[in-house]
């Protein structure tokens, strides 16, 4: 246990290539073969193992050491033990924030097995681990099946007594997930039935009531009721600057959750200002969260990749006010940090990877507009790489990068190049749409344009 309070003084240190020596110095010393203590031991080498390379953003070595922790632990004490729940549970979130979808519901398949196996069902913690497979169906888009699992999680807690805050937050994921499916007057049920729990039970000014504001604010800017949906965002941003003081003075909440819970809804408060045609109000607010939760992710890489994000919604905010330079600006600081986070890029998630390509795309945009080609060029040749790679060559966001990238090799007076592109754009899109479709047209045109172009350039006239 000494190496690993060590590994955690390097890590506080940033010195994480000692934390990872340290660590694999007490993964050495224990024997397997001498008992479950010793597995147990190197069980806990091997996560602890995981959690520093998370810390360097290096999510492939992490996930590949919580695995083989996983692998024995199960050796160690048997298939369903409680504790392999708790890492299946462990595993489970960490791929879900990788946006490993699949990997993260086989995770959370097996945790259930294990509920059932050891004769828990129904319990609070099957019902929070049925919260987590919805959450992991909803990002695969399998919204009904999200509802299942989060129905039986209500039930189960409801079921149980005394776990009144457990099923207002099941009932706020149930409100999400019905939004999802568009059926907004039962999302407006569930959101009710969570904001009368919360408040009854946190108080009205808790965040978590915020939180809910925030929801409703999101439901009526989808269904065209803007003038509510901003009344619930001042409402939700007076709520989360009364609780922590966030906007004016940056100050970080005494508890991490509440410090998520409010980063997260002060973020897509920004969201719906920008949709509300209030870019200026978005760029404040999205400010105040990254004045907030930079000095913490200087010390976790793993966390730069959330900075990036921010950052990218600011670009794009500053690109829609036409401030061009602070857009390229922003776009490059995003870019950096994802790219440190993950420097394999041919390892990121297939999510991941199209994020930074789009990303990358719109910093050519705003190349563009500064009329830097050259840099232009070199952003959207490498967000093609990256959508050819992760959706294939005939997506339409690959097909739009291509197009733009066409543009740029025309500006630099590459012909030949912006030729062959066309054609092959052209030659997709007359494989999906049909040749006769009148979308391709401007293409053949532009195209026909470039090779009279070509033509003169060999043949000029005497």
């Amino acid at each position: 246990m000494s190496l690993h309070a060590l590994a955690a003084v390097h890590c506080r240190l940033r010195q994480f290539g000692d934390a990872i020596a340290a660590l694999e110095r007490s993964i050495r010393a224990p024997d397997a073969g001498r008992g479950t203590e010793h597995a147990l031991a190197i069980f806990s080498g091997y996560m602890h193992l995981g959690d520093t390379y998370g810390l360097m953003g290096r999510h492939p070595e992490s996930l590949q050491a919580y695995h083989t922790a996983l692998d024995l632990q199960k050796k160690a004490v048997g298939d369903r033990d409680p504790g392999v729940a708790q890492t299946c549970r462990y595993l489970a979130e960490a791929h879900l924030q990788n946006l490993e979808f699949d990997e993260a519901e086989a995770m959370c398949l097996e945790l259930l097995q294990i509920h059932a196996h050891i004769g828990r069902p129904g319990s609070v913690e099957e019902a929070a681990d049925r919260r987590l497979m919805a959450l992991i169906c909803g990002g695969k888009g399998q919204h009904d099946v999200a509802l299942e699992y989060l129905v039986l999680a209500s039930m189960s807690l409801i079921q149980s007594n005394g776990h009144d805050l457990e099923v207002a937050a099941v009932e706020a994921s149930i409100g999400d997930t019905y939004v999802a499916l568009g059926r907004f007057d039962d999302a407006v049920f569930a959101y009710q039935k969570a904001l009368t729990v919360f408040k009854s039970a946190r108080g009205e000014d808790h965040a978590s009531v915020a939180s809910i504001y925030v929801s409703l604010a999101d439901l009526y800017l989808r269904t065209g009721k803007n003038r509510e949906c901003r009344t619930y965002c001042e409402t939700a941003l007076k709520l989360f600057t009364k609780n922590e003081g966030l906007i004016q003075g940056s100050r970080i909440p005494r508890q991490q959750q509440a410090l998520d819970e409010i980063i997260s809804g002060l973020t897509e408060i920004a969201a719906l200002y920008g949709a509300l045609d209030e870019p200026e109000r978005a760029i404040q607010l999205l400010g105040s969260v990254l004045d907030a939760i930079e000095p913490a992710a200087q010390y976790n890489l793993g966390q730069q990749s959330a900075v990036a994000a921010i950052e990218a919604q600011m670009g794009i905010l500053y690109y829609v006010l036409g401030k061009f330079g602070e857009a390229l600006v922003t776009f490059k600081s995003a870019v950096m940090k994802i790219k440190a986070a993950s420097p394999d890029q041919a390892c990121l998630p297939e999510k991941k990877m199209v994020f930074l390509g789009l990303l990358l795309n719109q910093m050519g945009l705003a190349c563009v507009e500064l009329y830097e080609i050259v840099d232009a060029g070199e952003c959207f040749q490498e967000a093609r790489s990256l959508l050819e790679q992760a959706c294939g060559i005939d997506h339409p966001d690959t097909i739009d990068v291509s197009m733009n990238l066409a543009a740029t090799y025309d500006a630099l007076g590459r012909l030949d190049e912006a030729i062959i592109l066309l054609q092959s754009i052209i030659k997709i899109k007359e494989e999906k749409l049909g040749v006769g479709c009148e979308e391709i047209e401007s293409e053949r045109k532009r195209l026909n344009e470039l090779i009279k172009e070509r033509s003169r350039q060999v043949n000029p006239k005497p």
